[in-house]
């Protein structure tokens, strides 16, 4: 327990003061990383989102979760959520959150929840693919997008990630892979940045504490 305090406590310490960095571009040339440490991975991973505009939050477990999961959708007073994973879908029904299983009435879709394939602690991304049932639209469509990871899907780089994904379908890669760094933004008028313009406005990241 002490040592589960001990990573919540970087992690916090890590996101205390926002960051003026801009996006990071990947390197793809870089050397592998000598980091072994899931929490390492964790806190930079932590470290990059926060610096591309996205939110961060890390759960002890399942429970710890829900119960932040819930602050959220109460804090965006979030009527239209949909979650289209059964995996995901057991889990949130062990509270009464009202969600939508179907894509019937979509269009007025406030919230998305997705899983991955893998998160990227390098640069703060998120790794999806057309293999997930939430298929291609509940990640782009909804202005809030919240993605729910477990700590053995951080990865340090885009190639291991990848590489990961080819060995998980055997092989073959999904028809379609995406990574997602933070949420949508351009800065092409007048070089003003603004949020949301080809995607979710938000990105929320829970990250479940799977590692013993």
């Amino acid at each position: 327990m002490k040592e589960k305090n001990n990573i919540i406590e970087r992690i916090k310490n890590a996101l205390k003061n926002k960051s003026e960095q801009r996006s990071p571009k990947p390197d793809f040339q870089a050397d592998v990383y000598t980091h072994k440490s899931i929490d390492d991975l964790a806190i930079l991973f932590a470290e990059n989102l926060r610096a591309i505009q996205g939110n961060f939050c890390f759960c002890e477990n399942e429970n710890a979760f829900l119960l932040n999961l819930l602050a959220l959708i109460r804090q965006k007073n979030a009527k239209e959520v949909f979650v289209w994973e059964k995996d995901l879908q057991a889990i949130i029904d062990l509270t009464d959150l009202a969600y939508r299983k179907d894509d019937e009435g979509f269009e007025e879709a406030l919230i998305g929840i997705s899983t991955c394939e893998y998160l990227i602690a390098k640069e703060g991304g998120v790794l999806v693919s057309s293999k997930q049932k939430s298929g291609r639209r509940l990640n782009i469509y909804p202005p809030i997008h919240i993605v729910v990871a477990f700590s053995s899907q951080i990865v340090y780089d885009v190639s291991t990630a990848l590489q990961k994904t080819r060995e998980k379908y055997k092989g073959k890669l999904p028809s379609m892979l995406s990574f997602i760094n933070g949420p949508s933004r351009t800065a092409d008028i007048e070089k003003t940045l603004v949020l949301g313009a080809h995607g979710p406005k938000e990105l929320h990241v829970f990250l479940i504490d799977d590692i013993m």
